[in-house]
């Protein structure tokens, strides 16, 4: 009976250790394996996981605005007060729903080429109001005239076509006309062939950005879907030293491996510069 139960013991120790020793060895084994799985699945070519999730991706993305209403415009129009503005937002849209078009593969170097459809749907649950809510807005059309022409004459002549526009340098427009444009009464006077739509960004639906040029990770899985040129360039003359640079993603998809201690970058086409986040905290969306 002792010895029944000696052997357990000896052949339980002897289970475990070698256990103990196949998984040692095998934990690398299967990091090494599971790393060439990952490296094979996020090329963007066609047949992998990442590139059916780059083409169009499964996540939602939104964006938001925050607009600042002017409270005193006669004020500041009559006598030169400070102007008091309030921030109203957020605004919701989702944008980047459709699928990438023109995808292009260029075996010499490793890249894959895209235009980006642009559209935006307005998302009411993720608003504080409506696209047709109003705000009272530094008039564009009428603020860039007086800058941009200082020949007097002109500026007469602009003046004129102003006051019989019934325009001045405030106006009250829905959340729809200021970002995705209206017609311009003072610039369908002007006797000169001048875009008469005024938008923060119009053109937008049913446009495209691009030509973007990324790598696709084929032959170093650290540099995907990292923009090589964006409309041929790699410079866009917009801004001064590494401002001016195309660094990183489009912010739809990010290398692998990426360590907390990294610095992600990312091209924005709205502001035409790269930005950058950094790791602050995690956190989970997960419910008890």
């Amino acid at each position: 009976m002792g010895c029944d139960r000696n052997c357990g013991l000896i052949a339980g120790a002897v289970i475990g250790a070698v256990l103990a020793v196949f998984g040692g060895i095998l934990m690398p084994v299967g990091d090494l394996l599971i790393q060439k799985t990952i490296k094979k699945q996020v090329v963007l070519e066609e047949g992998t996981i990442a590139f059916k999730n780059w083409v169009k991706t499964g996540t939602e993305v939104y964006r938001q605005f925050w607009i600042f209403d002017v409270q005193n415009p006669q004020e500041v129009m009559m006598n030169s007060s400070n102007i008091q503005v309030k921030q109203r937002g957020p605004y919701t849209y989702r944008v980047r729903f459709l699928a990438k078009e023109n995808v292009t593969q260029d075996p010499e170097d490793n890249t894959v080429s895209f235009l980006q459809p642009n559209g935006a749907i307005f998302e009411p649950s993720l608003s504080v109001g409506t696209e047709a809510d109003n705000f009272t807005v530094l008039n564009l059309a009428v603020a860039a005239a007086s800058h941009i022409y200082q020949n007097q004459f002109v500026q007469m002549v602009l003046n004129s076509l102003i006051n019989k526009s019934k325009s001045s340098m405030f106006q009250v427009r829905t959340l729809r006309e200021l970002l995705w444009g209206y017609r311009d009464p003072f610039l369908s006077l002007v006797p000169y062939p001048v875009t008469t739509t005024v938008g923060l960004f119009y053109p937008y639906n049913n446009t495209a950005d691009g030509v973007y040029k990324v790598f696709n990770g084929k032959d170093n899985i650290s540099k995907v879907a990292i923009i090589d040129t964006y409309k041929g360039k790699r410079n866009l003359s917009y801004w001064e030293s590494h401002c001016d640079m195309i660094n990183g993603t489009d912010a739809a998809s990010f290398p692998p491996f990426v360590e907390k201690s990294q610095v992600l970058q990312f091209f924005s086409s709205d502001i035409c510069r790269e930005t950058c986040v950094h790791f602050t905290s995690s956190f989970s969306v997960c419910k008890s």
